[in-house]
């Protein structure tokens, strides 16, 4: 999983509330078990006409935010089935980060298991964040994890909370994988132990 220290870019509003992992990744593209390969299919029913077109006034088809990588979303993004499709499409998009005023809680512990950072701020500071993004190329956010903050196009901060263990694996890329493969020492020494018990 690739760490998440840092990240510039230009945000992309979605002022949509109640998103649901059926509108980020509709049902019919469910059937791989590959993480790659969703980016097109995200949002489709959204950035797509029937005919299979853009639609020109859906958000991440605009020419500011096609390269979007912080996406600002309204509140409980995220809701709906548990599929990890979701944000798999978001990442392979390009999306890192997804701030919202809340998330459903399955998304929103799926999104750290595949390196994306869902930052919970208030209506307050949502607000001022769509504000910059509404202003597309010409405003850039940057997100800083390791002090939990997130600067605006003008020299303004907003601070967020992260559970620390969280925090650790996003800064180190450690997914499941990753934690136990920091525990292999003492896997394979407790393997190598096994082997001296022959009732085991």
């Amino acid at each position: 999983m690739q760490p998440f220290t840092t990240l510039t870019s230009t945000p992309a509003p979605l002022k949509v509330i109640n998103v649901d992992t059926d509108m980020i990744i509709p049902k019919q593209y469910l059937k791989t078990i590959k993480r790659t390969g969703l980016g097109t299919a995200l949002f489709s029913e959204m950035r797509y006409k029937e005919d299979g077109s853009e639609n020109p006034d859906f958000v991440l088809n605009q020419p500011a935010y096609r390269k979007s990588e912080i996406l600002v979303a309204g509140d409980n993004f995220g809701c709906g089935s548990s599929r990890e499709h979701a944000p798999w499409a978001l990442l392979d998009f390009g999306i890192r980060c997804v701030i919202s005023t809340s998330f459903a809680d399955i998304f929103y512990n799926n999104c750290f298991k595949n390196g994306i950072l869902p930052i919970v701020v208030s209506q307050e500071d949502l607000d001022k964040l769509f504000d910059d993004a509404d202003r597309g190329s010409n405003a850039t956010l940057t997100v800083d994890l390791v002090n939990q903050s997130i600067k605006g196009p003008d020299g303004g901060e907003v601070r967020f909370e992260i559970d620390p263990f969280r925090k650790h694996c996003l800064l180190n890329g450690l997914d499941d994988i990753g934690l136990t493969m920091e525990k292999s020492s003492k896997i394979d020494a407790y393997e190598e132990k096994l082997k001296s018990r022959a009732w085991a």
